[in-house]
């Protein structure tokens, strides 16, 4: 009899996720997944998780005491951040300019913030005047923005608006799911009070644990909220002054309670998750956080010379186009999804298309991670090169895979 599908060792096609994210995981990274379990309190255990904390300040570039992992994805971080800083009507500005400003007003919203978005249009970001005049207009408690915006591959300018929250006393959230490790970000010259991350983009790993770091400042603030689960309140515990984080999952001061040196009990740390979150860190720093930074810059130079020699348009604003991202316009000669189709399932290569507005007009190509080598650019070039001539199209002479190999060449 036949074993149906359900009943069989699992066994994923091969891919080389060359999208706007997820990537393929470093194979360093899937090994530390597999190490043996831990029960959250073993000493092995906490000295593990006090070493992510040391392994993350140096990814963010930060002393923040309060570097630790949200279990869960990129947007459990997210939800955490947002959570717990917003109080029922609190104003929050959100610069949205593509899909993840939008999640963060829908997130804000949500938490009962009296949100103002303001909007560029998508392929374009903000300049530190334009943030300021905002800031000063409706005078928030808080402004969330991402770095990164993977719809529109732009990367957002930070590094004077931290500076300008700063002087006017409003916490500043960065979410930088999509560009941390291939975008500088240092978070505290940059004043950035709030940061989340995800490890499925430039950090090389897959979806599943939010690293997060607070300012102390921020940190002092959400502890006014700390309402400790009946049942394993500390001794002589005195609640916070201010209101209760309306989520037991995603209230920070617990969980901050639980990294701590107290270790209060709020879950049961994902401790495969937390290997990989260390093993991640610990490959970029490895390498060199600086190291890291140069390849994926390498390597957008290289994608996008090879692109422009099939005669792509590329899309958005360049000068602050995100490293590991490159978005292209979809050109007339093809349908777009035919293309996406035939790279997947003919040569086993995944790229993206984007949401809303450049829904099917634009393609989003990566290189980021583990995957921010020069041997998967030229794949993904010279397969995308076939790709586009198989479907009719008339392209130059010219070698796309070999201009990317021009720019490594040089560089070295």
């Amino acid at each position: 009899m036949e074993v149906p599908n359900r009943l069989k060792q699992i066994n994923p096609p091969p891919r080389l996720m060359m999208g706007p994210g997820p990537v393929n995981a470093d194979p360093r990274v899937q090994r530390a997944m597999s190490a043996d379990l831990l029960g959250q309190y073993d000493p092995a255990m906490t000295d593990y998780m006090n070493e992510v904390m040391a392994l993350y300040r140096e990814i963010f570039v930060t002393e923040n005491q309060w570097t630790f992992l949200i279990d869960g994805t990129s947007r459990s971080a997210i939800e955490a951040a947002l959570l717990s800083l917003i109080e029922a009507g609190d104003k929050v500005l959100v610069l949205v300019y593509g899909r993840f400003g939008h999640l963060l007003t829908e997130i804000a919203e949500r938490a009962g913030a009296e949100v103002v978005p303001v909007h560029k249009e998508w392929g374009q970001v903000f300049t530190p005047e334009e943030v300021a005049d905002a800031l000063d207009e409706h005078k928030p408690k808080i402004l969330a923005t991402c770095q990164g915006d993977t719809s529109t591959t732009m990367n957002q300018p930070l590094d004077q608006i931290g500076h300008l929250c700063r002087e006017r006393g409003v916490i500043s959230y960065v979410d930088a799911t999509a560009s941390l490790v291939g975008n500088p970000l240092p978070v505290d010259a940059w004043a950035i009070d709030v940061c989340t991350v995800g490890l499925q983009k430039c950090l090389g790993g897959p979806s599943g644990s939010g690293p997060i770091t607070i300012s102390d400042r921020v940190a002092a603030l959400i502890k006014e909220r700390w309402h400790v689960e009946k049942g394993i309140e500390p001794p002589g515990f005195v609640p916070g002054k201010r209101s209760r984080i309306a989520s037991n999952y995603f209230d920070l001061a617990m969980v901050m309670a639980y990294w701590s040196p107290e270790r209060l009990n709020h879950h049961t740390e994902a401790t495969s998750m937390l290997y990989c979150a260390r093993e991640c860190a610990r490959c970029v720093l490895e390498e060199g956080l600086q190291n890291a930074l140069d390849r994926h810059a390498l390597a957008s130079r290289a994608m996008v010379a090879g692109l422009q020699t099939l005669g792509l348009k590329l899309f958005g604003d360049l000068s602050h186009k995100m490293t590991n991202v490159t978005g292209v316009y979809i050109p007339e000669e093809v349908e777009g999804e035919a293309i996406r189709h035939a790279m997947l399932h003919d040569f086993g290569i995944e790229i993206g298309t984007s949401f809303g507005p450049l829904h099917g007009k634009i393609w989003r190509i990566g290189a980021m991670g583990y995957n921010a080598r020069k041997d998967t650019i030229l794949r993904t070039l010279s397969s995308l090169t076939s790709v586009l001539k198989l479907h009719g199209m008339r392209l130059s002479e010219d070698d796309a895979a070999l201009a990317a190999l021009e720019v490594y060449r040089e560089a070295e």
